[in-house]
């Protein structure tokens, strides 16, 4: 069984939520957002499911001592495992330029674009059919190719490239499955303070 995320974007306000004795409210289950199953992701920014390519963000940290109601009975009600929370003050800190601590496990591809540059277009997790005939090499080998090529390597096909090259942050942490988060978050510290806002995680198995 593969493991998924659960949780709250919480937010600080003047008034304490008494059933809670707490002063942070949920504004927002992460399940409205559609978060999936990432393990990358979850590595970079929790330490949960982690290979060690990325210093977790926030690695586990537990339920904050003062999280709100909604936090808690979520959190009991999932069973959930792994809990942790990061703040919008560290998500804002977070070098999403930086590179992994080896070369990508997945074969990297680019295109030509009209001004003749390259542009990165998607990470491969299979071995697409024109890079097995490029490298030549066979299947056992394309599979993972960073354990077989060293890293900088290239093939280029006309207006294709595949490369073997390290991950960045970003690509572990994709803005089109996390960036609805980053979005909530934002707006609600521009309208109370980037100290007042946090995400609040935990996992099932």
């Amino acid at each position: 069984m593969g493991k998924d995320i659960w949780g709250f974007i919480e937010c600080h306000r003047d008034y304490r939520d008494h059933a809670a004795d707490s002063f942070w409210h949920a504004a927002i289950d992460l399940d409205h957002l559609k978060v999936p199953r990432n393990y990358e992701a979850f590595g970079s920014l929790f330490g949960v499911c982690d290979d060690g390519q990325f210093v977790p963000v926030a690695p586990v940290r537990g339920l904050p001592a003062d999280a709100s109601n909604r936090v808690r009975d979520g959190h009991e009600t999932t069973a959930g495992r792994s809990a942790s929370w990061v703040s919008w003050v560290e998500i804002k800190q977070v070098d999403w330029d930086e590179e992994s601590a080896w070369p990508d496990a997945c074969i990297r591809e680019y295109y030509r674009d009209p001004h003749g540059d390259w542009q990165f277009l998607q990470r491969h997790y299979s071995a697409p059919r024109r890079f097995v005939d490029l490298c030549g090499q066979p299947a056992h080998v394309v599979v993972r190719p960073s354990k077989h090529f060293q890293e900088g390597s290239q093939w280029i096909d006309g207006d294709q490239m595949f490369r073997v090259e390290r991950l960045r942050r970003r690509d572990a942490v994709p803005d089109d499955e996390w960036g609805p988060v980053w979005t909530v978050m934002r707006t609600l510290a521009d309208l109370h303070g980037d100290d007042d806002v946090r995400l609040v995680v935990w996992f099932d198995d």
